[in-house]
């Protein structure tokens, strides 16, 4: 392993572009293979085992283009199925859990609205994640599947659309007596000025992005197979075959 090698990025789809756009700006030297997985997505609906057979392949593909470290840039994907990567691969294998931690310590008694997949929220992954800070925390869960779509349908600039679903999402809470609002699946993020817009300023929008890019470069700095020089690259494929795909991942990703 050298420290030229690609790190490998994944995603049921679109959303992984978020993280990609993160370890852009904290390692510019590294070079990326990114993976969208459009042609089998979404994942936030489908079982796990089909998840993780999705993976596996994902990987050993990613494997076989000479890649020093996976990010595996989907919350419902580390849910299915990190631990078995981890054990299947030698290589590291960083994964995306809700940044439900960041949130719980915003201060005492935090009232937190967790939005991410129905699988993601009902995986053991996220009980164990609930049972850490539930006792000190009023904690509520929210299923969001239809913001996948809009981003995976390039309809994130339809606005009306968006304030529409936000607002059936947001719809139950009373949003002055809520403190943060976790972005827990890596399409959201795309979602964060909206957010911001339908949310009390008060409100904090947390999403994991950036402490996955922090652990992934101190990861590699451990392996001693950091790049810090020379001009980094970035390679998007898509599994759907669909280039119409590839331009929405470049425009997702600031025109790159």
């Amino acid at each position: 392993m050298n420290n030229r090698q690609p790190i490998g990025i994944f995603d049921s789809g679109l959303g992984g572009i978020s993280v990609l756009k993160e370890l852009r700006l904290l390692l510019p030297h590294e070079h990326f293979i990114y993976y969208g997985d459009s042609a089998h997505a979404p994942y936030g609906i489908k079982e796990k085992a089909e998840i993780t057979a999705r993976c596996i392949e994902i990987c050993d593909y990613l494997i076989d283009q000479g890649v020093k470290a996976i990010v595996i840039a989907c919350n419902t994907a580390t849910s299915a199925c990190v631990n078995l990567l981890r054990k299947r691969y030698s290589l590291p294998i960083i994964g995306m859990e809700p940044a439900l931690k960041v949130a719980a310590e915003q201060g005492e008694h935090q009232r937190i609205i967790v939005t991410a997949t129905p699988l993601t929220l009902k995986e053991q992954k996220f009980a164990r994640l609930m049972e850490r800070f539930q006792d000190a925390h009023t904690i509520y869960r929210q299923p969001c599947p239809r913001l996948v779509e809009i981003v995976e349908h390039d309809q994130l600039d339809n606005r009306e659309l968006v304030i529409a679903q936000l607002n059936e999402y947001l719809y139950p809470y009373d949003l002055s007596q809520i403190d943060s609002i976790v972005l827990g699946c890596t399409h959201f993020v795309f979602f964060k000025d909206y957010f911001r817009e339908l949310l009390p300023s008060n409100v904090h929008i947390i999403d994991g992005n950036h402490g996955t890019a922090m652990h992934l470069m101190d990861l590699l700095r451990q392996r001693d197979v950091l790049c810090e020089e020379g001009e980094g690259s970035i390679r998007i494929e898509n599994s759907s075959g669909d280039q119409e795909l590839i331009r929405l991942s470049k425009k997702l990703l600031g025109g790159k």
